[in-house]
């Protein structure tokens, strides 16, 4: 059962932000101080909305918030879920709240788009109210959701006070950062807290007074972050308490010098920090039933030499990748198949690759010798309709420097807004079909690669004008022939014709008439 909120009339203590960017957030304890609401023991998930969103999150140490969409099927599997965690975690204590926003309604829109970049459904957890947040990274499973949020709903770091809770605590599974402190110092440990707090959505935290009890590493004679990993060397040591460089030590060591990607669920984390890491991505793609004996050891020393140089390897089996690899317009029958994914977002691949050309390939990609890698659409045999298709391969060509007034739109296959725009654009191309100035075209924004540096595209459909000059106008008017008419003539750089009808309308009061839907 699900409510509509009204607004709270009294706030708890809210904890100082001390970093922010996908990080979690300082917040000892969860519990909602000085709530005022009166809730029914029934009622379990929260409806906020764009009345009551900024005034709750406010009032909250803690609040799980799920942005979703109605026809979305995967928010729709996430419900039953969701709802069933709400009503557990209810009684939770402290209470852990969770709670949902509609992202297709017109006045939430925007204010849910700084959280769902990725689409729906997107879970966010905000603490301390809602000065920081950070992204849920459990499973969308009923237990799974129930289970990681009693965690993040718990302290930051555990204590060891023996040699069983050290083995409890660190199982040799995963990572966990360890800050040990033989002395006391007050600006040190607080330091450590509030990093624990900052980082404990993508690692464990512990903290002892005595090294002794740590399975791994020697005793040491002043405050020290020991960090244990199941891989490499184990564990490494840092003793420098300021919070970027104690970030920075656990994000560069919690990187294997090659990741695995394959079936076992315990590998993912390490997965996980690999996606996140700075510096270039190497990814190896193979059949790891045939091919694993061959490249393994090959591929393992190119990752040690490569040490330090801003670069990071995975090897994964081709049949677990295949939706990363689909996602780059690529396929499992091409492998092995080594792909570059450099800093600055430039792509490289080599299909079929062999073991003995894999560090002469990375070197060429490396001095820019090699043809960057583009996903793209095949480019169509036909294409005689008023609005043209453009893909990755023909976008420069046809929009960046066809030298006429284009008209892009950014669309998505199967997104309902899309489809109910398509016959507006159909319309808008045949009114300038004399027009030889004016181009309306529209490109799949998810099969094609498209240069972020020049659209930014964070829902469907999107439309951008580009001039015959090489300015770049974006439409965020109402979607009706009319409005986006005027803002072509408006925006173009050649003169339009004469003979040309334009609406007695302005842009503005056309965008007034009905608010713009986009999907994310």
């Amino acid at each position: 059962m699900v409510r509509k909120l009204g607004v709270m009339a009294n706030s708890g203590s809210i904890f100082t932000t001390l970093l922010v960017v996908v990080v979690a957030l300082l917040a000892v304890s969860a519990e909602n101080e000085g709530d005022k609401i009166v809730q029914s023991k029934e009622e379990f998930v929260w409806t906020l909305d764009h009345t009551n969103f900024s005034d709750i999150i406010s009032h909250h140490k803690m609040i799980v918030v799920e942005f979703y969409a109605p026809l979305c099927g995967y928010c729709q599997q996430l419900e039953p879920k969701y709802e069933q965690a709400a009503s557990v975690l209810n009684s939770h204590d402290p209470p852990v709240i969770l709670a949902k926003m509609d992202t297709t309604i017109p006045e939430n829109a925007a204010l849910a788009r700084n959280y769902t970049l990725n689409g729906v459904p997107n879970i966010r957890i905000f603490r301390n109210g809602g000065k920081t947040v950070h992204e849920y990274k459990g499973t969308r499973e009923t237990e799974g959701i129930i289970a990681y949020l009693k965690k993040h709903a718990g302290p930051a770091s555990l204590e060891i006070k023996s040699k069983e809770d050290a083995a409890n605590l660190i199982d040799g599974k995963k990572i966990v950062v360890a800050g040990i402190f033989p002395e006391l110092s007050l600006e040190k440990i607080q330091n450590f807290t509030a990093l624990a707090e900052d980082l404990r959505v993508d690692y464990d935290f512990v903290h002892t007074l005595d090294a002794k009890l740590l399975p791994r590493g020697g005793l040491v004679d002043k405050p020290s972050i020991r960090l244990f990993k199941p891989f490499d060397e184990l564990y490494a040591d840092f003793e420098d308490f300021q919070l970027e460089a104690m970030q920075n030590f656990i994000e560069e060591t919690s990187v294997p010098i090659m990741a695995i990607l394959d079936d076992n669920p315990e590998n993912q984390q390490f997965v996980n920090h690999f996606l996140h890491s700075l510096g270039d991505k190497v990814f190896l793609f193979l059949n790891f039933s045939t091919d694993l004996d061959a490249f393994k050891s090959k591929y393992y020393d190119l990752a040690v030499s490569y040490k330090g140089k801003e670069a990071n390897f995975l090897l994964g089996d081709a049949e677990t990748g295949k939706r990363a690899l689909q996602y780059f317009g690529l396929d499992t029958d091409q492998a092995p198949l080594v792909f570059l994914l450099s800093m600055d977002g430039t792509k490289y691949v080599q299909r079929h690759v062999q073991p003995d050309n894999l560090a002469s390939w990375l070197k060429d990609c490396k001095d820019g010798k090699l043809k960057p890698y583009l996903k793209s659409q095949p480019i169509p045999e036909v294409n005689n309709e008023p609005v043209k298709v453009v893909v990755a391969e023909t976008l420069e060509d046809m929009v960046l420097n066809s030298g006429k007034d284009v008209l892009v739109e950014f669309y998505r296959l199967g997104c309902k807004y899309c489809e109910e725009f398509t016959p507006v654009l159909d319309e808008i191309a045949l009114s300038f079909e004399k027009d030889p100035d004016v181009l309306i075209v529209k490109i799949d924004g998810t099969e094609n690669d498209i240069p972020r540096d020049l659209f930014e595209v964070q829902g469907f459909p999107t439309l951008y004008l580009r001039s015959a000059t090489g300015s770049l106008s974006r439409f965020d008017g109402n979607r009706t022939k009319e409005a986006i008419i005027e803002f072509i003539q408006t925006n173009r750089g050649t003169p339009a014709p004469s003979n040309f009808v334009k609406s007695d309308l302005t842009v503005s009061e056309m965008a007034q008439k009905e608010p713009v839907k986009d999907e994310l």
